[in-house]
């Protein structure tokens, strides 16, 4: 008898880890490259810390590694944008090149993107590959009407 519920114990072990598990897989789908709002008082970035101009309206940062596969394909859906929208520009930073900056930025993986207004304010940030629409929809926070 002792042997069957020490045998359904392990079931139930199994069952809650695959729970967790599921739930972390939707929360990792859901969260992966959504941009989400980043208004806080002091986060802008100059020039000088990008090493390259900003964009006359806005500005995309793309923080980048040499071995994230999914940059490749941030890097082609921001460069599109970019070419689509007048006065915005598109910066793909290497973070081993910009260490300081991505700590000082609290950046944890690649890639990882920032919507710059025209003064180079944050306004959207994500984390994963953004979808072009979201980046679109955010350029319109960025840019003023």
């Amino acid at each position: 008898m002792g042997g069957v519920l020490h045998n359904m114990s392990g079931v139930w072990i199994l069952l809650v880890i695959g729970v967790l598990l599921a739930g972390f897989g939707v929360w990792h789908r859901v969260a992966n490259g959504r941009l989400r709002s980043h208004r806080t008082a002091g986060d802008r970035l100059t020039s000088s810390q990008l090493g390259d101009e900003l964009g006359e309206q806005a500005t995309l940062v793309q923080f980048t590694s040499a071995f994230c596969a999914p940059c490749r394909a941030t890097r082609r859906i921001l460069q599109e944008v970019a070419q689509m929208v007048p006065g915005v520009k598109h910066l793909d930073l290497d973070v081993d090149e910009y260490l300081d900056l991505a700590q000082e930025l609290n950046i944890s993986r690649t890639p990882t993107v920032l919507v710059l207004d025209a003064d180079g304010g944050i306004v959207r940030r994500a984390s994963g590959q953004p979808r072009k629409a979201d980046v679109i929809s955010a350029l319109g926070e960025a840019i003023p009407a």
